[in-house]
């Protein structure tokens, strides 16, 4: 079988139905890397039938000279379980793409081969597993699995089956969180473009080389309805109206407690007052915050989010708060309105990566924390791999430190 390019509309039908399709497989995504210095052919695999068995749309770039290396965006879209099929397409790609100089193809099948305890971080491995194997008689190499965040795209992914998504279902921590956040006045927007400066503002410098990125692919996705951007601002009358009634509500009860110990020394009834007393300083320091904030009647907006929609899925791909205002917990109110808002439109949501370190020690222990304490189910995807072409160049980029320069998580161009 031979490798063939592909119409856009072949292309899309073909990833369309499949259930590993997936945004970083479309054209979108395409016209998107070829921005910032990518390539890019979508090619397929058809059998005897004229049946299209495989396809895939490939970035690529140069490494050297006339020398360049390929990138499969969360991999083939093809039965890797066929054995058959995953062998004929691999053989397909090399005869095809050593005329072309390519060296070596580079791909991440969103593939989950287990489903991680949320405390302990035990794997429980399933029969994806097995594809292991296929991808290595299939000459595959695989790349060294990373625990944190060193590869193009997270090896760990929390994932929210949004019709069972209830706020009473997440973690005891997180539903004081965002209830807390919801007496602030906080509200959630859909934006418009012109909202990417001020998420902009409440995201991290890491992206400061691609300053355009996101607008590029706000721009991209928008065309076709695949992304929505979300703001949060606070309402500042209704933050300072809640903030007087619960500091009333509380000095009431603190009252009827103080008259209480009056007449009782019951430690119950101590540990109640005392509960009380931190309220009424947490209220109080509220009303003094929102007078404040009234004086000024410029918006404040606290929190931002990109979500990328993709047929039953969608996934939030940026998110951000203003340091700020943390205590308002925005990040948290955030979240929530977002799993509320696409929970009857979609059937998963995809929270983004976390590590696969569970450990006290782990020095992003707390963004897994926060994405935990939506009670997701966390997927260990089955890792990268890469497909030599030109195996003796794929060799000598290896061992001389070639490849491990260009593929830099930071010179991929947000992969």
């Amino acid at each position: 079988m031979n490798i063939k390019e592909l119409s856009i509309e072949q292309f899309t039908k073909f990833v369309n139905a499949s259930p590993l399709g997936t945004h970083y497989q479309s054209l979108n995504y395409a016209l998107l890397m070829s921005e910032y210095g990518y390539e890019y052919e979508l090619v397929g695999m058809f059998n005897e039938y004229n049946q299209l068995k495989a396809a895939s749309l490939i970035l690529f770039r140069k490494i050297s000279g006339r020398y360049k290396y390929g990138y499969a965006p969360k991999g083939f879209i093809l039965d890797y379980f066929n054995k058959e099929i995953v062998k004929e397409f691999s053989n397909a790609l090399v005869d095809h793409y050593k005329k072309k100089h390519v060296v070596f193809i580079k791909l991440n099948p969103e593939i989950a081969i287990s489903e991680l305890d949320k405390d302990s971080g035990i794997p429980t491995y399933n029969w994806n597993y097995e594809i292991k194997d296929i991808l290595k008689d299939s000459g595959f190499m695989k790349l060294k699995d990373n625990l944190y965040f060193e590869s193009a795209l997270p090896r760990f992914s929390a994932v929210i089956n949004l019709k069972n998504y209830d706020i009473t279902k997440v973690s005891k921590n997180t539903r004081n969180k965002i209830n807390r956040a919801k007496q602030k006045g906080l509200h959630i927007e859909d934006a418009e473009r012109s909202g990417m400066d001020i998420l902009d503002s409440f995201t991290p410098s890491d992206h400061d080389n691609e300053p355009f990125y996101f607008k590029d692919l706000f721009n991209v996705y928008k065309k076709n309805d695949m992304v929505d951007l979300f703001l949060v601002s606070i309402d500042k009358e209704e933050y300072l109206i809640d903030a007087k009634r619960l500091f009333e509500e509380e000095e009431i009860r603190n009252n009827k407690l103080s008259q209480t110990l009056t007449v009782s020394n019951m430690q119950k009834d101590i540990n109640k007052k005392m509960d009380s007393d931190r309220k009424l300083v947490y209220y109080a320091n509220d009303v003094r915050e929102a007078t404040e904030m009234n004086k000024n009647h410029s918006k404040v907006y606290v929190a931002g989010a990109l979500v990328i929609k993709y047929h039953n899925r969608i996934q939030i791909i940026l998110s951000g708060y203003n340091r700020k205002y943390k205590h308002f917990n925005p990040n948290y109110f955030l979240h929530h309105e977002i799993l509320e808002y696409y929970k009857d439109k979609y059937e998963y949501a995809e929270l983004g990566g976390i590590t696969g370190d569970f450990t006290m020690a782990n020095p992003y222990r707390g963004l897994n924390k926060f994405k935990l304490g939506f009670n997701p189910k966390v997927y260990e995807y089955i890792g990268e791999y890469d497909l030599p072409i030109n195996e003796k160049l794929y060799i000598k980029y290896r061992s001389n430190g070639t490849l491990a320069r260009l593929l830099n998580k930071k010179n991929i161009k947000r992969k």
